[in-house]
């Protein structure tokens, strides 16, 4: 009978291993990786870059000539009649008349104001502008990947400690009947370890729910089939050496927010002389080659044609524009007010949001400390339970207190982790150096 015991054990034994196989085992890495290539809300950041990139040329500001390409042709079929000043009347019903003009001409904007010069200015920040908020959209999707995959983990190890309580429970109920057949045990013991054999089932059972549906969302993070299987590390690495003044300058240099406001006033600035440019002249020049040949079926002359080279220049100047000039410039600098003090309003934010974080993640890596002993004790604790349960030294009450203990400062303690890591990225996105 034992032996038959050991082989069904062994059997499934090695079918767990089996599906444990089976499984993919995502690691943070891969996750990080799998995120940059496939996540929609990072390539269509990318996406928009790569329009800023487009437009950020001299073409787009101004600053190059336009030549253009010309044909025009027109025909007419009318009845013609002249009277010339010696009183003669000539006439013709369906003559035919033609004329033909075509040519390249060139014009070209040499100056405004310096206004192009802005202008090129303004597309390059504007470009910075797209690097800076994709590098926001890969910090706030890595973010969400690690918390994803760390929650993962927490709920991993949870789960092995609700697996190894119900190995726990499953044993007390068997205790239970052995005791109950022999004449040691009431029939309200067994009915009470039933019971929380059961509890312990419907807990494992949520719990498994609520793993799955993490994977999910990780999966759906990820932009892979929400339905892909895996498994993931079962160790929590948190960084226990982060410094808050070393995350504050880290914060200033490349905190994409901030980063983003500056470049905003620096964009306003550009527009206030693009504005103040129109107060001066604008000159062009122009050129082309241009051909022409008309025919006509009366008049003096019946055919001519033309071709040959035309230059020249033209220059023009607001005198007067109902005080245009004058609100464009205002509406300018209030704008870079504005850019001014929302630097500053981020500043402040983000100075709050690394120190709120910061004392957070102190306080959550001292409860780490101290939920690990704790869950040591616990542990210690139900092992010497399960001795004295064993041999009848203690009643069900106490067995129960103990292995509930264990359960819960296992929990506490993955929650301790989880937490401490969720910190640790916290101040890791706010000072723009979280790694991917």
């Amino acid at each position: 009978m034992k032996t038959k015991n050991i082989i069904k054990n062994l059997i499934l034994f090695l079918i767990c291993i089996a599906k444990t196989n089976a499984q993919e085992v995502l690691t943070i890495e891969d996750a990080l990786k799998i995120a940059l290539e496939n996540n929609y809300e990072i390539k269509i950041a990318a996406n928009d870059l790569k329009v800023d990139q487009a437009n950020n040329t001299t073409g787009n500001a101004g600053m190059l000539p336009k030549l253009t390409a010309t044909v025009v042709d027109n025909n007419n079929i009318q009845n013609l009649s002249q009277t010339r000043s010696d009183g003669t009347i000539n006439s013709l019903n369906n003559g035919k008349s033609n004329s033909l003009n075509y040519g390249v001409g060139l014009d070209w904007t040499i100056f405004n104001g310096m206004g192009m010069f802005a202008k090129r200015d303004q597309l390059q920040e504007l470009q910075k502008l797209g690097e800076s908020q994709l590098k926001l959209s890969i910090l706030t999707k890595i973010a969400d990947v690690y918390s994803t995959y760390y929650d993962l983990v927490q709920q991993q190890q949870q789960l092995a400690a609700l697996d190894s309580t119900l190995v726990i429970s499953n044993q007390r109920l068997a205790l239970a009947q052995n005791r109950f057949s022999i004449g040691k045990a009431s029939k309200l013991e067994v009915l009470n370890a039933q019971v929380d054999l059961n509890t312990d089932k419907v807990t494992l059972l949520k719990q498994k729910e609520l793993f799955t549906n993490s994977k999910i969302l990780l999966n759906q993070i990820l932009a892979r089939n929400t339905k892909n299987d895996f498994t993931v590390t079962t160790i929590f690495k948190v960084d226990a050496n982060l410094k808050l003044d070393e995350l504050s300058e880290l914060a200033q240099k490349q905190n994409p927010q901030l980063e983003a406001q500056i470049i905003n006033k620096r964009v306003a600035e550009l527009q206030l002389k693009q504005v103040k440019a129109t107060r001066y002249p604008t000159v062009k020049v122009n050129t082309g080659y241009n051909f022409s040949e008309t025919q006509s079926s009366l008049g003096f002359t019946t055919q001519s044609s033309a071709r040959g080279f035309n230059y020249g220049f033209s220059a023009s100047l607001n005198l007067f524009d109902g005080f245009a000039q004058h609100r464009n410039e205002k509406i300018a600098n209030l704008a870079i007010e504005n850019a001014k003090m929302q630097i500053e309003q981020q500043n402040l934010n983000l100075e709050t949001q690394l120190a709120t974080a910061y004392q957070t993640y102190l306080t959550n890596l001292e409860l780490i400390e101290l939920e690990e002993k704790n869950q040591a004790i616990a542990k210690q604790n139900l092992g010497i339970t399960l001795d004295k349960f064993h041999i009848g030294t203690i009643t069900t009450l106490e067995f129960r207190t103990a292995q509930l203990n264990y359960v819960n400062a296992t929990v506490r303690y993955t929650n301790a982790q989880f937490e401490a890591k969720l910190s640790e990225i916290a101040l890791k996105e706010l000072a723009g150096k979280l790694d991917y």
